[in-house]
């Protein structure tokens, strides 16, 4: 099979039998109730929690999209997933909070704090969807692409179309090459350049062939892998997947570091990076990478809508008090950012390795293809299953959040007087169908990049309403509705669905418009990219394809030259127009609608700043002070006589966010010297 000793699938079956014995192992310690099955009986403590938020944060779709951005950007590709650096101090007061509200999902918070069942409901059920089809189903595309990339087809083996696939790509990279040495002067070759550049836009052309790539071979792949996801969460719970977690954890560290050493061999050692690699290539920001202000817009984005992501409460709530909250937090996700340093280091390795005639077709290959050509038998099996236990580890945790919001804030409002078990019951059953539907979705998607950036933008209006939930008495749950929806529509559906239903907006001339900034390549304003209609034809007009940037059309329209930036500062734009603008909503609605009832707000509040006790006892008395006397902590708010609920800091809060800030920049600015050692 391509490559694949006995060795290697012995190391793959090795893995998964260990999986579903933690699974069933877990299973006998899970009890029959909600709180136990979902949330593990908030019995987590530290070292479960750190293992839970490294697993949770670290999957192999973090692992592929970073090879694969820096691949095609060089080093400031990273900060698609690196700019999460800077959000570690943030996390160390963030998973506090979802410990301190004491709830089992984020729907919940919504019914706790406007005691609007409906507002919850909608939540679910748009995070139902939204996880799911993007999250899970790309959780799936992503293990797919690498298994695919490791399972490639000996040419003896191509059918004529392959052939005709693989041989358009090579010659396009060869004329590319032919161009950019201004060579490329026949009108014939240039004709048939744009030609065959456009037929790799539609993903018609390829420098390989996978065994997968059949339409059995995709859905066979995804039904198994699945399988075997859903069978150690169905019996265990979140404790299978926290005890998963930590075995899974151990892999990704194994399977992270594994293509660096044998990479380094392939390209001729350590100082041919430099000969090999652009020099731009490992700027940290760059202009034809990631810029700084696109940089920002992501930071910005970022740190809002993790807000929203239904996994907070499962795994924050799931700590035995809250500094084993705020620890897992923290440590599990610094572990993720070495993690993604090294990530990225494999992707300046595939630029070495994979230029010229051996670049390759699909970026998203490139740590498969990696794997392919460097690792000796049995360490390709280890490497297959330290991808499998990332990405089972991810969807595991995403899976469990989901079953939980449908079974709590959906099945249990349709049926009211379902007892404990059969919440749990419904939540296993729920897990198979999440999974079948993140099966479907996974089959309809094929980018990564663009996946990546729907990821960093959908759940941005619930993730700013979090934000005011916890900090402002003021808003209200109007503002909440008006925001989600009219956010949704402009960032999410119109922006996929208008040129769909809209056909004649794809040919718009004003839409398909192209500028080139500083001498670069002709890049699409308003679209994700623009071709041909018929890529055989030189006459044929030129059509939008993909996502109609709808918040730069907007900006265009109150008088920004958006056409004048660069395409990172296109990118800023959206992303920092995304970021403000359900803020703008909730505070306007929320000024003219009327206020929650008083008596439920200074009840949340008042929980809000209650500290979970350090046992159930203790516990259970403090928060039955604080329903006595809701303003009890009145006196630690910053802003005593406003409707703002920020607190004084404690020494906890200060040493911790100050020892996170020293960490975050130690970080970055190791990675920069060895980047600077590198480039050297």
């Amino acid at each position: 099979m391509s490559g694949f000793h006995p060795l290697d699938i012995l190391a793959i079956v090795g893995y998964l039998a260990v999986v579903l014995y933690l699974g069933k192992r877990a299973s006998h310690q899970s009890t029959g109730s909600e709180e136990g099955y979902f949330l593990a009986g908030r019995k987590l403590g530290k070292a479960y929690q750190f293992f839970l938020n490294f697993g949770n944060a670290t999957d192999a779709n973090g692992a592929v999209s970073t090879a694969s951005l820096v691949y095609q950007k060089g080093a400031s590709g990273v900060w698609l997933s690196l700019q999460t650096l800077f959000m570690n101090p943030y996390y160390w007061f963030m998973n506090m909070w979802f410990r301190r509200v004491r709830l089992v999902t984020v729907a919940d918070l919504f019914e706790d704090r406007f005691g609007t069942r409906a507002l919850a409901r909608f939540y679910a059920i748009f995070q139902v969807f939204a996880t799911v089809i993007v999250i899970i189903g790309f959780g799936n595309l992503v293990a797919y692409k690498v298994t695919a990339s490791l399972l490639v087809k000996p040419e003896v083996e191509w059918s004529d179309a392959e052939r005709a696939s693989v041989a358009g790509y090579q010659e396009m990279k060869r004329l590319q090459a032919e161009s950019k040495a201004g060579t490329l002067v026949a009108p014939e070759q240039v004709s048939r350049l744009e030609t065959l550049e456009d037929m790799n836009k539609r993903g018609e052309l390829r420098s390989y062939v996978s065994y997968l790539d059949s339409t059995f071979g995709k859905w066979a792949y995804y039904i198994i892998y699945s399988a075997i996801v859903g069978a150690y969460i169905v019996m265990g719970g979140l404790a299978a997947a926290a005890v998963n977690e930590a075995f899974q954890g151990i892999l990704i560290v194994v399977f992270s570091i594994m293509l660096i050493p044998g990479g380094l061999v392939a390209i001729g050692g350590w100082d041919q990076l430099a000969e090999k690699v652009p020099e731009a290539n490992f700027q940290l920001l760059s202009a034809g990478g990631i810029g700084l202000w696109e940089l920002i817009g992501i930071f910005l984005i970022s740190i809002v809508q993790i807000h929203g992501i239904i996994g907070n409460m499962s795994v924050a709530g799931s700590a035995k008090d809250e500094f084993a909250a705020r620890f897992g937090a923290v440590s599990g996700t610094y572990a993720k950012r070495v993690m993604i340093i090294l990530w990225a280091f494999a992707g300046l390795i595939a630029i070495a390795l994979f230029q010229g005639g051996t670049a390759l077709s699909d970026p998203d290959s490139a740590w498969g293809t990696m794997a392919l050509q460097l690792l000796k038998p049995g360490f390709l099996g280890l490497m297959m299953a330290g991808l499998l236990a990332a990405n089972m580890s991810t969807i595991a945790a995403q899976t469990m959040a989901v079953s939980a919001l449908f079974t709590r804030n959906v099945y249990k409002y349709l049926f009211p007087r379902t007892t404990e078990q059969g919440s749990v019951m419904a939540g296993r059953i729920s897990i198979v169908v999440i999974l079948a539907i993140g099966v479907i979705a996974a089959a309809s998607m094929n980018d990564v990049y663009a996946v990546v950036q729907l990821l960093l933008t959908i759940n941005v209006p619930f993730g700013a309403a979090v934000v005011l939930i916890f900090f402002w008495r003021k808003l209200t749950a109007a503002a909440v509705w008006w925001a989600v929806g009219l956010c949704s529509i402009l960032n999410i559906i119109a922006p996929a669905w208008l040129p769909s239903v809209v056909p004649s907006l794809r040919e718009s001339p004003a839409l398909v418009k192209e500028v080139s900034h500083e001498g670069g390549p002709m890049r699409a304003v308003y679209f994700e990219s623009v071709v041909r209609k018929d890529a055989n034809d030189p006459a044929s007009p030129r059509v939008g394809q993909g996502r109609l940037h709808i918040e730069l059309l907007t900006l265009e329209l109150v008088g920004v030259n958006v056409s004048s930036f660069s395409p990172s500062g296109r990118n800023a734009a959206r992303f920092i127009y995304n970021a403000f603008l359900p803020f703008a909503v909730l505070i306007l609605v929320s000024l003219v609608t009327r206020r929650p009832e008083q008596a439920r707000t200074d009840q949340f509040f008042g929980k809000m700043k209650t500290p979970v006790g350090t046992t159930p006892e203790l516990e259970i008395a403090a928060m039955e002070a604080t329903t006595r006397d809701p303003h009890r902590f009145d006196h630690t708010k910053l802003f005593p006589k406003s409707s703002w609920e920020f607190t004084k800091w404690d020494k906890v809060d200060a040493i911790g966010f100050i020892a996170c800030l020293c960490v975050s920049f130690g970080i970055l600015a190791a990675f920069w010297i060895v980047l600077r050692m590198a480039s050297a």
